[in-house]
Formats: structure tokens, C-alpha cells, sequence
């Protein structure tokens, strides 16, 4: 499966290199090195990491509907980016968006153990990350409802629907590191989500701590996270979607979802991300319409497919 996986990203990829606004095609060395190049490795990387956190906050929590955004990181990623834009300061340091992203997403992190206590367990984490995501969603508003002139606040507005264009080599340069550092923590908790799965009861029974686990995912979902939202905005979805897409193929192990999570989520978001680029050449749109918007569109079915799983 994951071979397949690796087969698909990479000719996704290859698509990203040569799709471009007249069509597909060769580009330039500077179109090449300058857009396509960093905005496809940005795709893959944000949504590999993604897919990874997704996979691994479903089998710690126990929960299908676990995401990201489930534990409030996401809204603190976006919270700390908007800020960064919204008082000026990526405008004079323009790493300070990104930076202003992980920040954001560590606070959250922070404030998730907060609330949830010296044990924490796995419910007491989603009803603190519920509390986070829903004080992050009413800073924002008031960002935007306080904005200081209507640029500012189509420019914020667009950022958080999330998109990839015109990133750089630079803007890659400041994801990765936190990205990459995220996804080998995430990777390492596979015996441990395998324990959570069936209980907390019994994953301590088998000498494995809850807590150490959850903190560990947390932290690892924070970095992944924060880079990936600093850098794209918020996007949403893939992680709720990923592992539903590979548990018929692969089973109900966390374990066994974790490394074909990484190639399904980078390519699910690069997939995304080619239905944007391609969106005003098949329809009459004026630009590209927002990634984060299309994940959304993805996902939505996904949300509506679970619901009527579990309802009696």
C-alpha cells in the first residue's frame, strides 16, 4: 500500500512541477526553482504532516472524528500568524508570520496541559481543546471585525481560508524544520496509540503511560501544526480525512496507519492544491479558488459518511 501511495505523490509531483497558469507545460528555470518547486514540496510536506496527526489523535483519543483542529492547535497556529499580520510585524520581519504560527500553536499546546491536568487522559484533552479552539475562533472574529482598513482585512481573510501561492524556498526553509521534527515524534508513538486503542485501563495494564503518550502527541501535532499553518493558512480536514481513506485498506491498528498516513496525506493536500492551481482553467473563476476551502469540500462528505455510521 505504501508503494502505491509513493507511486501516486510522486507523479502528483511531477504534475506540480509543470501545471502552471497557461496549462501543463516546461517552465522556466526561476518559475521552476522560484514557485512550483517550494509550493509542491510545501503541499506534500503540510499535508503529510497532516495525514500523520490525524492518524495518530484517532488512535490515541479513540475518537473518528479527531483531528488537528480537534485540540485547538490549529486555532492557535492561526491565531498567532494572524496576529503577526495583523499588527504589522510580518511586514517588517517576514519570518515573523511563520514564527508567530508555531507560537501560537505552542501556547495552545501549553494551555491544552493546562486545562487537562497532571493526568492527563484522553477525554479531559478534546473537551480542553474544544475550550481552546472555541477562545481562538473568538479572537479572530474580533481581529477581523477590529481590522484597520479593508485590505487588512481581505488580505487576513484570505490568508486563513488557507493557499500555497507564492511561497518560496524561504517559506519551505522555515516549515520543514518544525514539520520534520514533528513527524519523528508522531512516528515513534506507534506501541503506544496501539495500547491506547484498546483502553487506558489496559494500555496502563501493559506498562505503557497514558500520559507520556498523549504529551508526546500533543507536542508532536503542535510542530506540525504550527509550521504548516504558519505557512498556509488554515486547512483543514485532512487529517480527519486521511486515516477513514486507508483504515479499509490497512485495519484499525494505529500502528500499521502511521507511515501510510504520511504519503496519503501529502498526496490528498498536493491533490488539492493541483484542483486549485487548475480551478480557472476549467471554470470561470477570476483566480484560484482557496485550498483550505477545497479541503473543506473534500472533507464535508467524510463528516456526514461518519455521522451516519454512528447515529442508532
Amino acid at each position: 500500500m505504501i508503494r502505491i501511495l509513493a507511486a501516486l505523490l510522486g507523479m502528483l509531483m511531477i504534475a506540480g512541477l509543470l501545471l502552471g497558469a497557461s496549462g501543463l507545460g516546461w517552465p522556466s528555470r526561476e518559475i521552476l526553482i522560484e514557485l512550483r518547486l517550494p509550493r509542491t514540496l510545501l503541499a506534500a510536506l503540510i499535508g503529510a504532516g497532516l495525514g500523520l496527526s490525524g492518524a495518530v489523535l484517532q488512535g490515541g483519543l479513540r475518537n473518528p472524528l479527531a483531528d488537528p483542529g480537534l485540540l485547538g492547535i490549529g486555532g492557535g497556529a492561526a491565531l498567532g500568524g494572524m496576529l503577526a499580520f495583523y499588527w504589522g510585524m510580518s511586514a517588517m520581519f517576514a519570518p515573523a508570520l511563520p514564527i508567530g504560527g508555531l507560537l501560537g500553536a505552542g501556547l495552545a499546546c501549553f494551555a491544552l496541559f493546562a486545562l487537562a491536568g497532571r493526568a492527563p487522559s484522553g477525554p479531559a484533552l478534546i473537551l480542553a481543546g474544544v475550550a481552546i479552539s472555541a477562545l481562538a475562533a473568538a479572537l479572530l472574529t474580533l481581529a477581523l471585525t477590529l481590522a484597520p482598513n479593508p485590505f487588512a482585512l481581505a488580505e487576513v481573510t484570505f490568508w486563513l481560508m488557507g493557499g500555497l501561492q507564492d511561497r518560496s524556498l524561504g517559506h519551505l526553509a522555515l516549515a520543514a524544520p518544525p514539520i520534520l521534527v514533528g513527524a519523528v515524534i508522531l512516528l515513534r508513538l506507534g506501541p503506544g496509540l496501539d495500547a491506547l486503542s484498546l483502553g487506558e485501563d489496559v494500555a496502563r495494564s501493559l506498562g505503557r503511560p497514558v500520559g507520556h503518550t498523549l504529551r508526546w502527541a500533543a507536542l508532536g501535532t503542535a510542530l506540525v501544526v504550527g509550521g504548516g499553518t504558519a505557512i498556509a493558512g488554515s486547512v483543514g480536514f485532512v487529517g480527519l480525512v486521511v486515516p477513514h481513506l486507508l483504515r479499509p485498506w490497512l485495519g484499525e491498528r494505529p500502528s500499521g496507519l502511521l507511515g501510510a498516513s504520511v504519503f496519503a496525506g501529502a498526496a490528498l493536500l498536493l491533490g488539492a492544491d493541483l484542483l486549485a492551481r487548475a480551478g480557472p482553467m476549467l471554470l470561470p473563476l477570476a483566480q484560484e479558488p482557496p485550498l483550505g476551502v477545497l479541503t473543506a469540500l473534500l472533507g464535508a462528505p467524510f463528516l456526514i459518511r461518519i455521522a451516519r455510521k454512528v447515529a442508532p
